[in-house]
């Protein structure tokens, strides 16, 4: 799977599965390219997303429900993911 595509996947999981006023997803696979451990079709995901529904839950409960949603992808294509949300 290359970038683009996971990128569109893990959109329309969120999308389509919590209430979401904007979304941006970024590449941050560069900064870790010389990092032990790095994988060549494994990414680093920087997700920033502005919802009320997530920003009422406490960080742990909305981590666990991105990490529920993108499980396969979790599992299969990222390496890291990183979360903000406003």
């Amino acid at each position: 799977m290359d970038i683009i595509e996971l990128v569109t996947i893990v959109k329309k999981k969120l999308l389509n599965n919590l209430n979401i006023e904007d979304i941006n997803i970024e590449d941050k696979s560069f900064l870790h390219k010389n990092h032990v451990g790095n994988q060549k079709d494994k990414f680093h995901l920087k997700i920033t997303l502005k919802s009320d529904e997530l920003k009422n839950m406490n960080k742990v409960e909305s981590n666990k429900k991105i990490y529920k949603l993108l499980e396969k992808e979790l599992k299969e294509s990222i390496h890291s993911l990183q979360i903000l949300i406003n």
